[in-house]
């Protein structure tokens, strides 16, 4: 490849190989002596927090990304969390919430997810506690039903086996998947 074809937006630098004064950071150390590292870093989380709550986690391995030192992110990260700008309890509490809600998602799922985000465990716990079981079991008598539709004419031990597979991902328990597949395949 010729050394024209690289980033054409950047104009005449392009093909010279230099970076043009429109090329962006590819980190905060390269905003510029005028920008430091944590005004950087602010700007960065509240651009990141401006689409949807994120965790803590979730922010400190944005930071390190973009090579924001360990312990200006560490600064930045406590102050937003001392004016509730981050709080894993409440990203915990709506992320089941929406997941359980919109994906029929059982506690364990809803567990690794959350485990994967970087929230620590006894903060995934309290907010599970919060989950209703009856609701639990209704969002995988729903997922069941909506699944059924597209299964007529299938032999039951078939469609009782893709059901309960597809509610064991959902991360709900054998006992509740054979019990609610078992019960709406009666119907």
């Amino acid at each position: 490849m010729s050394g024209w074809q690289g980033d054409v937006h950047l104009g005449v630098q392009a093909w010279t190989g230099e970076p043009g004064p429109e090329a962006p950071p590819e980190d905060a150390a390269a905003q510029g002596p005028e920008a430091d590292p944590e005004s950087v870093a602010r700007k960065l989380l509240l651009d990141t927090l401006t689409g949807q709550a994120r965790s803590r986690q979730e922010l400190a391995d944005k930071l390190a990304k973009k090579h924001v030192p360990d312990d200006v992110a560490t600064r930045l990260l406590d102050r937003f969390e001392e004016v509730g700008l981050v709080d894993d309890a409440a990203f915990a509490r709506a992320w089941i919430q929406s997941r359980a809600t919109g994906k029929g998602l059982a506690r364990r799922a809803l567990s690794q997810e959350l485990r994967r985000k970087g929230v620590d465990d006894e903060t995934v716990r309290e907010a599970l506690e919060e989950l209703d079981p009856d609701d639990e079991r209704e969002a995988a008598r729903a997922l069941v039903r909506k699944r059924l539709r597209s299964m007529r004419g299938l032999d039951e031990t078939v469609a009782t086996r893709r059901l309960v597979g597809m509610l064991a991902r959902k991360g709900h328990s054998p006992g509740v998947a054979y019990a609610v597949v078992r019960e709406e395949l009666e119907h």
